[in-house]
């Protein structure tokens, strides 16, 4: 199958997802009834339904999903390495000190999300400080350096979950394993992911030539450096974004890639483009099934990407050759 038709599927793909999330849940929608209120041509508790309540959460799952997916795909090229993850740099991790840190104060939820911010954003840059010295990039030392803030924010939060009141722990612990339900707009993620697609894709043939090695791109002309720390850049704004939106999402920047390039779209080109739609797609198909499986209970998505996200990746690995590149 040519790749333009694969992306048109996954874009039709998105599409089915956004729609099935706004006539299912707790209340099923006859698909008149939907039509009717997604032309805004009814009025009620209907309509209330569909663009207050559905339509918003969905939104932000694809933002979420297709951030992840990006920051996924940006962050195998930056390492080279296929099971690089958008968490390993510890923006999940500080993002979540910040929030959680938040709640323990008993702020409110602007005030979260600012704290959540200025942590990601804190953990993004000590990371890229001890990670870039003398105009030199260092991909090991990024990951070693990630992996080693990642811990100790752990360590923190951690502490945090000990000093919470019993009250607050339920709450803590839906955000750390990843929920949608406490979304609002989703149009600022939604934006975020429009710009950094507009940034990346002209710089997806010198991504190809990326992936080939540090030392074949320098041998042709490429501004290494300069390129290594701009997918840094662009990978974090995606995952911090991402990380706001919905909390500790696993599974979905790490796998989805690997997928889209099994479908043959390993050229950057059609990569980015097409790992955005296949992971929003899945995380609002997730989302659904996480809101609505057991009815009225619903809990967080996060949980179900990983029980679906741990045996994709280990038929990934287990596969014949190694694992995908």
């Amino acid at each position: 199958m040519q790749r333009s038709s694969i992306l048109v599927l996954l874009a039709i793909a998105a599409l089915a997802s956004l729609i099935a999330s706004a006539a299912m849940g707790s209340v099923a929608l006859p698909f008149d009834h939907l039509l009717a209120a997604l032309l805004r041509q009814s009025s009620g508790p209907e309509a209330d339904i569909v663009w207050k309540l559905r339509l918003p959460r969905a939104g932000a799952a694809f933002a979420c999903g297709a951030l992840l997916a990006l920051a996924g795909a940006l962050l195998q090229v930056l390492l080279r390495n296929p099971l690089a993850d958008p968490y390993i740099f510890g923006v999940s991790g500080g993002a979540a000190l910040g929030v959680l840190l938040a709640m323990l104060l008993g702020l409110g939820i602007g005030i979260q999300t600012g704290l959540g911010l200025a942590g990601a954003i804190g953990a993004s840059a000590i990371v890229f400080a001890l990670s870039f010295r003398g105009g030199q990039w260092n991909a090991y030392r990024l990951l070693l350096t990630g992996v080693v803030i990642a811990a100790g924010l752990n360590a923190a939060l951690s502490l945090i979950l000990v000093l919470a009141p019993h009250t607050a722990v339920k709450g803590m612990l839906y955000w750390l394993m990843g929920d949608l339900g406490y979304t609002g707009n989703p149009l600022p993620a939604l934006l975020v992911l429009a710009i950094l697609l507009v940034v990346i894709l002209p710089l997806a043939r010198t991504l190809n030539v990326l992936s080939l090695g540090r030392g074949k791109a320098l041998s042709l002309g490429v501004p290494v450096t300069a390129l290594e720390a701009t997918l840094y850049l662009l990978a974090a704004v995606a995952t911090v974004t991402a990380v706001l939106v919905g909390g500790t999402i696993g599974f979905v920047g790490l796998i989805i890639p690997h997928l889209v390039r099994l479908l043959g779209m390993a050229d950057h080109r059609w990569l980015l483009p097409a790992a955005a739609l296949a992971g929003g797609s899945f995380l609002a198909v997730a989302d659904l099934l996480a809101r609505t499986l057991w009815a009225p209970l619903q809990f967080p998505v996060g949980v179900l990407t990983a029980l679906l996200g741990v045996p994709v990746l280990l038929l990934l690995l287990t596969g014949r050759g190694d694992a995908p590149r």
